[in-house]
């Protein structure tokens, strides 16, 4: 009996683990959303403030799976789309930025993308969320 309850707690806590451990792509991230603007950005894109672009923050930037750093161009996020949502709101932009004020989580975008949140009178969105296309 004893035997056949430690198995079961193993199994219990080995797919625990599993649903902790979502890949980078299946994340909903919930963070703060501001604005900035645009130039020339981490992955050595050039963009406008009328451009749908988002920056993440440097520590996701910086540990996201597949980058060895260094160079920030070959980073896989570079060029990947994700879509953000606020109070019914959304909008799909491209990454070519990291943010190195923003706190995991948090997103800093165009003011044409924060538009599409809020008016940028607002300045800082609270509970944005967030995930990779």
């Amino acid at each position: 009996m004893f035997s056949f309850v430690k198995k079961v707690l193993v199994l219990a806590v080995a797919l625990v683990g599993m649903v902790n451990a979502a890949p980078f792509e299946k994340r909903d991230n919930v963070g703060d959303a501001t604005y900035y603007n645009a130039g020339l950005g981490a992955c050595g894109i050039w963009n406008s403030d009328a451009d749908y672009i988002v920056a993440v923050s440097a520590q996701y930037f910086d540990t996201f799976p597949g980058y060895a750093s260094g160079d920030p161009n070959s980073n896989p996020l570079c060029g990947r789309y994700l879509q953000a949502n606020y109070q019914g709101r959304s909008v799909t932009v491209r990454i070519t930025d990291r943010c190195v004020g923003c706190a995991y989580g948090d997103i800093d975008l165009t003011p044409a993308a924060f538009q599409q949140l809020a008016d940028q009178s607002v300045g800082r969105l609270h509970g944005v969320t967030w995930n990779l296309l």
